[in-house]
């Protein structure tokens, strides 16, 4: 059997149900952890592994994943009672779904993140009529959305000295040319809630990529990973976005983005747990069934000490994005250090426990497939998807400096 075919992974047992205790988080969170690692069994499972083999087009989006997860009530987490489940922690919700999701998938959690966190956050300063009109669409899955806000040349500094993507206010509303680069679900979105520099400061507008004269849709990257996340550049021509598109008022598109990037580290962060948690649950595994100088693998004392290790980074990395999620939930619009924590130690936790569990697999961790037996093991797709964690929603060395500016104050270190 191919692993491009329906490949079940391997069955582990999860090793965070006995060692992960939720003794503090709301009753309705314990439930939802429960009902979305459901949704992930039946909805994104069979299609998982070939969604982390192939190779990125418009073609293999992965919609069957997608509106999978939004018909099992996914998408509908972040939202209020208006338009969706009206949780008491929306955030801490929809964090816990990531994890879920990235223990299956982590290109499929880069994709919810985009989704069901940047987004909605872009979306929560539009004005009324027009989230009435978007938010049936993205909560059943029917259309896909996206969140630009990095350039070529535009990533971790956002500063308006930098970005090269214009809005030029005209009657009615705006023209926007400019490029924005790496963007999540851009192949098949309808919408982009899009950053853009207004004179000297910065605007977030919404556009409508697939009806606006103007707009093109770059090929899809080819990635090392996450290649369920196909991301592309949006290129825009004099395109024009009417003022009701404003998300915001116009000037405050920074705060705008801010406020949606923070809350992706902290899904990003869950994210890297989820990754985390898969693979040491695959390393216990093979601790406990490899046989090695007549014995399990398990016996040897130093995968003991650093597997403990793993489990107390992933229980610490744990508590970390739940904490900072909790802080959103009540009203701390900052969650600041928690945030940047979250982000940098739990994907930081990912690649390192990834990089252990393949070197505990050895051979069969570091190969796609055994093909005289059909044999594979995940690792080949965790290893090439964790890195990135570690990149966006804000590189981890941005993350340290946010978290050293609180530390030791920002007028120290600037």
């Amino acid at each position: 059997m191919s692993v491009l075919d329906d490949v079940a992974a391997t069955e582990v047992d999860r090793t965070q149900d006995r060692m992960s205790h939720d003794v503090w988080l709301p009753a309705e969170t314990v439930a939802l952890r429960a009902e979305a690692r459901q949704a992930v069994r039946e909805k994104l499972a069979p299609y998982a592994r070939v969604i982390g083999q192939r190779e990125e087009s418009v073609d293999s989006f992965p919609w069957e994943a997608f509106r999978g997860l939004a018909q099992a009530g996914m998408f509908t987490v972040p939202f209020d009672a208006e338009f969706g489940r009206g949780l008491e922690y929306p955030m801490l919700g929809t964090c816990t779904v990531t994890e879920e999701i990235a223990y299956e998938s982590s290109s499929m959690a880069g994709v919810y993140d985009g989704q069901c966190i940047l987004v909605p956050q872009a979306l929560s300063f539009a004005a009324p009529p027009l989230r009435a009109r978007l938010l049936p669409a993205l909560t059943s899955g029917d259309e896909a959305f996206s969140f630009a806000t990095t350039e070529p040349d535009a990533s971790s500094d956002l500063s308006v000295d930098v970005m090269q993507t214009v809005a030029v206010e005209v009657d009615g509303g705006f023209r926007v040319s400019g490029r924005k680069r790496w963007i999540t679900n851009s192949v098949v979105a309808t919408w982009a809630a899009i950053l853009c520099r207004t004179d000297d400061r910065m605007t977030m507008l919404l556009v409508d990529l697939k009806r606006s004269p103007g707009v093109r849709i770059g090929s899809p990257d080819l990635k090392m990973g996450h290649r369920g996340q196909v991301t592309a550049d949006i290129v825009l021509d004099d395109v024009f976005v009417p003022r009701e598109n404003v998300l915001g008022q116009v000037g405050s598109g920074l705060s705008v983005a801010i406020s949606c990037l923070t809350r992706g580290r902290i899904g990003i962060g869950a994210a890297g747990v989820g990754v985390a948690q898969a693979a040491v649950d695959l390393a216990v595994h093979r601790l406990r069934t490899r046989q090695l100088f007549g014995g399990p693998l398990g016996k040897m004392q130093y995968w003991q000490f650093k597997m403990a290790e793993r489990a107390t980074e992933i229980e610490c990395a744990r508590s970390l994005y739940q904490k900072a999620a909790v802080r959103l939930d009540r009203g701390d619009r900052a969650a600041e250090p928690e945030a940047a924590m979250a982000k940098a130690f739990g994907t930081r936790v990912a690649v390192d426990t990834v990089r252990d569990a393949l070197q505990i697999h050895g051979g069969y961790g570091f190969a796609r497939q055994v093909s005289e037996t059909g044999e594979s093991v995940r690792l080949e797709e965790l290893y090439r998807d964790a890195k990135i964690l570690e990149i966006f929603e804000g590189a981890n060395e941005l993350q340290q400096w946010v978290i050293a500016r609180q530390l030791i104050g920002r007028d120290v270190t600037g």
